[in-house]
């Protein structure tokens, strides 16, 4: 059991997406205690923002962001900010050759888990609240934003293997799911016969890599979504977010709860009807559940 939100303001300007984020996931913590993690959308950046994991102890943490700049220096690129923080290591690079070669060769040696220019994912072990003691989400305004709090059932309990999931390869997408892709480990194989990476063995990887793929070949995040619903096996919900858009597609079964409520200004969705409480305290909303095999899509 595992639970989502999401949340995409429509209109132009900086929103607390942090703040909201972090109060609907708190709204759900109770579906998943053992980590917590956010992909927050902003303003367009100049230069790649890169986050990475990396080790909390101190000699161990040094030479982990060592590697990384070697790493950077293999491809050109150079570091016009960073920031060390937790288990993270973050840092905007300027960089302007093959995304896909240069990420897919910087995950072989480091643990790269966010890439983009308006993407940033942070997550860790932990609650909602803990892990914004740590790293300040709640300052982060944005546009839109997922989120997800993480009971572990087909991984370890480890910040890498927490949600979101950004698509290996491809930049600005980031998935959260609830649920269990039974033919996963089929459609894994397919994707790294065509030369995709797995850096977990987290079903939910799959979806971000599967999606990703299917957006960089032209196809509408609309669908994709639709052809995903079939293509994947299993009890599953769960929402992804590119650059300007948030999206929500649920299997056949519908096992996995979602509800959604929507305004001229706001789109908000989650797993449980107390995360949309907590954004319109003592106020009646009328919220609406998706049906079995359905997805849709808004954009900014």
């Amino acid at each position: 059991m595992c639970g989502i939100a999401g949340v995409l303001y429509k209109q132009e300007g900086a929103h607390d997406i942090g703040k909201t984020l972090i109060n609907m996931l708190d709204g759900c913590q109770h579906r998943g205690p053992d980590s917590t993690g956010f992909a927050l959308y902003g303003d367009e950046k100049e230069q790649l923002q890169l986050r990475f994991i990396v080790p909390t102890e101190e000699v161990s943490r040094k030479k982990a962001i060592e590697n990384i700049g070697v790493l950077l220096a293999k491809h050109g690129a150079t570091i016009d900010s960073e920031q060390s923080i937790g288990c993270s290591y973050q840092i905007s690079v300027n960089f302007d050759g093959d995304l896909h070669a240069f990420t897919k060769d910087i995950e072989e040696h480091a643990k790269l888990v966010s890439v983009g220019h308006t993407l940033d994912i942070i997550k860790d072990d932990g609650t909602a609240q803990e892990v914004d003691a740590t790293y300040n989400v709640a300052a982060v305004k944005g546009t839109h934003a997922i989120g997800h709090v993480r009971l572990a059932t087909e991984s370890a309990v480890r910040p890498e293997a927490a949600h979101p999931f950004w698509a290996t390869g491809f930049e600005d997408i980031a998935i959260v799911h609830n649920g269990q892709i039974t033919n996963y480990w089929k459609m894994r194989r397919r994707l790294e016969r065509r030369d995709f990476t797995f850096h977990t063995d987290n079903d939910s990887e799959l979806v971000a890599v599967y999606l990703a793929d299917k957006l960089a070949q032209g196809e509408t995040l609309d669908s994709v979504l639709e052809t995903a619903i079939d293509d994947l096996d299993g009890t599953f919900s769960f929402l992804v977010s590119t650059q300007n858009e948030i999206g929500y597609a649920k299997d056949h079964l519908a096992a996995k709860p979602m509800v959604l409520f929507e305004t001229d200004e706001m789109i908000a969705i989650a797993s449980e009807e107390v995360s949309l409480n907590r954004l319109f305290p003592g106020q009646s909303i009328t919220s609406t559940e998706p049906a079995p095999g359905t997805f849709q899509t808004w954009s900014r």
